[in-house]
């Protein structure tokens, strides 16, 4: 694709309970804005930042991109790896030729697990009371 006829690519990713909207924008210099705040006032530790970034990091593309993304529900992993799976999704969007590269490293796939819910009689999803004999 060209980079003139381009505005923005958007997508969405998900995980456990979190949602992010991802908006790249290519050219320009590399600003990384979440919910309006940047990315290190948002995600406080590396390894958050690192599994935010994560596609831009694993993958070498010629062009800078900004990006911005809405997130909510979740904690601040769901929502770290929510919007990595966003960037994933838009990088995709924008070049083909990245999706190998992308799936091999798990960043497309939308993980599924999420918490089990508790059921009626037992304590916890599937622990149960303490059974005594008499």
């Amino acid at each position: 694709m060209a980079t003139k006829d381009i505005k923005y690519i958007e997508s969405v990713g998900r995980r456990k309970t979190a949602i992010a909207r991802a908006r790249i924008t290519p050219g320009g210099a590399t600003a990384v804005s979440i919910n309006g705040k940047e990315l290190n006032r948002y995600f406080a530790t590396e390894s958050l930042r690192s599994a935010a970034l994560g596609p831009f990091l694993k993958v070498t593309l010629p062009t800078q991109f900004s990006v911005s993304v809405h997130v909510r529900g979740g904690g601040p992993t769901g929502q770290a790896e929510a919007v990595r799976h966003a960037i994933a999704r838009a990088l995709v969007s924008y070049e083909e030729g990245l999706r190998g590269d992308l799936k091999k490293l798990g960043f497309l796939k939308r993980d599924p697990r999420a918490k089990e819910r508790r059921k009626f009689g037992l304590k916890k999803a599937r622990k149960s009371p303490q059974w005594s004999k008499r």
